[in-house]
């Protein structure tokens, strides 16, 4: 059976005013699901409003839980759940800022499957997951945990 090509374009948007570190910015999706506001310090203190890193954190954990919970359905194992947390390293050096890491702590309840299947559908979900691919001079870690 063919498979059909599917191109899909999904679109966001930021605009910042002033300069850094005094000026501020918002975050907005075209679907109008996100629309939230960042700034100097939402991305490097505590203030509130989100930053590029917890979006792509957000956006990776989302893509491998999704993938994780199709790989262990077309196995014949699926999951009543997966939580995913995805962790965005940003790192400053001589050179300047870099995401160095990301790491994936994810736990799934899943009825009838031995942990040794489990762990080579979570690494296959890691490696092929959309933003795990797209990420792929960024060393992701994973640790997988059945309940």
């Amino acid at each position: 059976m063919a498979q059909h090509r599917i191109d899909i374009k999904r679109t966001a948007s930021a605009k910042w005013t002033g300069d850094v570190p005094g000026g501020s910015g918002r975050i907005a999706s075209a679907s109008g699901a996100i629309d939230v506001a960042y700034s100097f310090n939402t991305r490097f203190g505590a203030d509130p409003g989100t930053n590029p890193e917890e979006l792509l954190a957000a956006s990776h954990s989302g893509c491998f839980t999704m993938a994780l919970a199709f790989g262990l359905t077309q196995a014949g194992h699926p999951p009543k759940t997966v939580d995913t947390t995805a962790t965005v390293h940003l790192t400053r050096d001589a050179d300047g800022f870099s995401i160095p890491s990301i790491d994936l702590v994810t736990n799934a309840s899943v009825p009838g499957i031995d942990d040794a299947t489990f762990q080579q559908i979570a690494e296959g979900a890691k490696k092929n997951c959309p933003l795990s691919k797209a990420l792929a001079s960024v060393p992701i870690t994973l640790t997988a945990t059945l309940s």
